[in-house]
Parts: C-alpha cells; structure tokens; sequence
C-alpha cells in the first residue's frame, strides 16, 4: 500500500504531472524539459529527482546531459498507470499546451538529441481499450 500512496503522492503536483506528460512521448533531455515547462533547470532536476525517488521515471547520462524515460513502462502494473493517465490527460489544455511545445522544440532541434515519438513510452495495445 506504501508503494501506491508514492506513487499518487508523486503525482500530486501540476509541474510533476507535466513532466509525466512529456515523458509518455519517449526519453528526454532535461533541456527539452525545461523549454517546455519554462521553469530553471534546478526546479525541474528537484521534480525529476522526486520522480526518480518514487520509481516513476529512470535516467542516464551522456557525457553532460541527462536523460529520463518513464521508469519500467511496460511493466503491467506500470502500463496500466501511464495508460490510465495518457486517457485522463486527454483535452487538458495546460498539458495539450505542453506536448505541442515539446513537439515545436523537437523539430527546431532545441536539444539536438531529443526525437518526437508520440506515446513511444508506453506499450501500444491497452491504449485502444482506454479511450473515451
């Protein structure tokens, strides 16, 4: 019960929610993070971290930059979370906002190694069940 209490405690913070948002997109650097957010690079390494605490999101680092992706996306357990949130999701304004920025930054190449695949990070296949 401790590890679900975690996990929604996580994701009890709008700027959390976002960075979640994004992530359903696939791996990205922290720069396209904070482009997108338009928040300092320490507030959103601070989210990311308490993210990473609660086994939501995993990182790696290449040379200077970090990277994070949605921790164990195809786990079963985790795919039903991040399915369930991609539905809930659906037509909020602030994160629809978000996923064209991210979309925008990709394509003019704001970080040079980020690339936009649309809901990569999850595993296609319960996605159809969950639409409204």
């Amino acid at each position: 019960m401790l590890q679900v209490e975690t996990v929604f405690k996580a994701l009890g913070d709008a700027n959390r929610l976002r960075i979640v948002n994004l992530l359903l997109h696939g791996e990205l650097c922290v720069c396209d993070i904070q482009y997108v957010l338009d928040n300092t690079q320490p507030l959103i390494s601070r989210h990311l971290a308490y993210l990473k605490r609660c086994e939501i999101v995993l990182d790696r680092r290449d040379g200077y930059r970090v990277f994070y992706r949605l921790a164990n996306a195809k786990a079963a357990d985790k795919r039903r979370l991040f399915d369930f949130l991609r539905v809930l999701f659906e037509g909020e304004k602030q994160l629809t906002q978000d996923t064209m920025r991210l979309k925008e930054a990709i394509a003019s190449r704001s970080c040079t190694l980020s690339e936009w695949k649309p809901f990569s990070a999850i595993e296609k296949g319960l996605g159809h069940r969950l639409t409204r």
